[in-house]
């Protein structure tokens, strides 16, 4: 069960567990933010995976960075990055010559375990064949269905697309195959008429 509580929801948002380790030929591990601690959980349950270990971390936006530790962690091979979007070839790589027994798990926001998932999908492997556990801010990546732009670290409800400018409402509404959440024109009818921004996704 998740670490964290999101309360009641629709079907299609993502639920999430507690990564646990899994015997493997190898082991692709991203993480962003405070999704460090769910490695330093994973790696004190099961020390003898760190030497087939790619570890992955990215410092969360909300200025979270637990680099050092990562880096002293003693995975197999290490990398640090500072976007999901300028190390994601080095994860399609990882996923697409892995070889059968390859673990994934992914830990963070939500973000960062729905790129992974997604990116793991395109490579073949099934959506909870990753591990998932979230840990830290609950912003989200939400694509605008009317210009279809994506904005990365939504934390207010309504709010304003970054590409088309409309006034949009984050709905729970959950797509895989984008990873993000759904954002509506919230004004479309009564233009102008906007209820107050409220901070939903710290």
């Amino acid at each position: 069960m998740s670490k964290t509580d999101f309360g009641p929801s629709i079907k299609s948002r993502p639920v999430y567990g507690v990564l646990s380790p899994r015997p493997g030929s190898s082991h692709l591990i991203v993480a962003d933010g405070e999704g460090g601690a769910a490695v330093e959980a994973l790696f004190a349950q099961a020390p003898e995976m760190k030497a087939k270990a790619h570890l992955i971390y990215i410092p969360g936006a909300n200025g979270t960075d637990m680099s050092t530790a990562m880096a002293a962690l003693g995975a197999g091979q290490y990398n640090r990055a500072p976007t999901y979007a300028s190390v994601r070839s080095r994860i399609v790589k990882v996923l697409g010559d892995g070889h059968m027994g390859l673990q994934v798990y992914a830990t963070g926001t939500e973000s960062l375990m729905g790129q992974v998932q997604r990116d793991a999908m395109e490579a073949g492997l099934p959506h909870d064949a990753v591990q998932t556990e979230h840990r830290g801010s609950l912003a989200r990546r939400v694509q605008c269905v009317h210009c279809k732009g994506i904005t990365e670290n939504v934390t207010t409800d309504p709010f304003v697309c970054s590409h088309c400018g409309l006034n949009l409402f984050v709905r729970d509404h959950y797509s895989r195959r984008l990873a993000a959440f759904q954002g509506v024109n919230i004004d479309a009818e009564d233009p102008g008429e906007v209820p107050p921004a409220e901070e939903r996704f710290k």
